[in-house]
């Protein structure tokens, strides 16, 4: 009974990003096959494409039910994955050399290799890979013309959710000193990541600080999960409005909350408490400047909004930026959604201000 409470409480958004990636695998297919995908959409096969999101969104839910354990993840995975699909990349992928910590380097014509950013992808920690988010670290790369790193962090559930910390603790700590053409300091890093990525992103961030290491000149992410949501599950806010996480939510919030709890901690290993895993939780001092985008229309909208108050009482130049009725990590559909490329307008024009000394 707690080995199941476990495995659900562990997956229990990430899973639903089966939904999602299959939304966006369909949606650049139907694209793909339409035209020439260098050509910008219309304004009406803009709105065709995020009506198809939408619905394959909720489409999936169903499809997710038949699966159980190891073949939900085995799903996940695959389905992330597959996001390269019919994707026209304009940066070099390359592998790191021998002994580096796992991953890739993202680098867009014209991305200098002494500016660098650290990519943390989504998944729930469960799944996610550098390849499945090309998109983003696509266009992370072009827009600040710097040399993204992908670390592939060790997964759950074969490896322990700190071993994925501990990954990313050290991929930072290498690519301050490493960039794609060997070692070489950097004069310009920049730590991001999305969903689970996101958190993992909030909590390095606050590592680093601790740590004393030279920091990020700043810090990006996107739908972040800034603290695992174990009370009041039922009553959360955007409970019917999150086509990704309302329907997950809602089973979980008919399980007991001790068994959700001891299931968290099962499945991951950790407290739910712990900053590691709700960096809203931990001391948010001395943090570089730090951009959070979020759906108005998600769940994890609230906790967000509470870090970036936590964090600014603290004075932290921390700020937020919502978009009216996106689904969890839009920035995945670029370029098809105009949503999704505004939001990277919005990244450049921080990274920006960030390097002219006002953000």
């Amino acid at each position: 009974m707690m080995f199941g409470i476990a495995w659900f409480a562990m997956m229990w958004f990430g899973l639903i990003m089966v939904a999602l990636i299959a939304a966006v695998v369909i949606v650049r297919r139907r694209h793909h096959d339409a035209g020439d995908a260098t050509e910008a959409p219309t304004r009406e096969q803009q709105s065709e494409a995020r009506q198809q999101v939408l619905e394959s969104v909720k489409g999936m839910h169903a499809a997710a039910e038949g699966l159980r354990g190891r073949a939900r993840v085995k799903a996940l995975r695959d389905y992330m994955d597959s996001m390269s699909y019919g994707l026209q990349l304009v940066s070099e992928i390359r592998s790191p050399a021998s002994g580096s910590p796992r991953g890739e380097w993202v680098i867009a014509p014209g991305a200098r290799p002494e500016r660098r950013i650290l990519y943390i992808h989504g998944g729930s920690w469960i799944a996610g890979s550098p390849k499945s988010h090309r998109a983003i670290t696509d266009r992370l790369s072009r827009l600040a013309h710097a040399c993204v790193f992908a670390v592939d962090y060790r997964l759950m559930p074969e490896n322990r959710y700190l071993d994925g910390i501990i990954d990313c603790r050290q991929a930072y700590r290498w690519i301050l000193d490493n960039g794609p053409d060997g070692k070489a300091p950097a004069d310009f890093v920049v730590v991001s990541g999305d969903s689970a990525g996101g958190s993992n992103t909030l909590g390095l961030i606050a590592w680093i600080r601790d740590q004393g290491l030279q920091p990020p000149n700043a810090a990006i992410a996107l739908s972040p999960s800034t603290e695992l949501m174990l009370t009041s599950l039922g009553s959360r806010a955007n409970l019917k409005t999150d086509v990704m996480l309302g329907p997950t939510v809602k089973k979980l919030s008919r399980v007991p909350l001790p068994l959700l709890w001891w299931g968290t901690v099962l499945g991951m290993r950790v407290l739910p408490t712990s900053p590691i895993a709700s960096p809203l939780r931990g001391k948010l001092h001395g943090l570089p400047p730090t951009l959070i985008h979020v759906s108005e229309s998600e769940m994890l909208l609230e906790n967000a909004q509470r870090y970036v108050e936590k964090a600014r009482a603290a004075g932290s130049p921390v700020e937020v930026k919502t978009w009216p009725d996106m689904v969890h990590v839009w920035h995945l559909f670029t370029p098809l959604l105009p949503e999704a490329e505004e939001a990277f307008e919005h990244i450049g024009e921080f990274l920006s201000r960030v390097e002219a000394g006002s953000p």
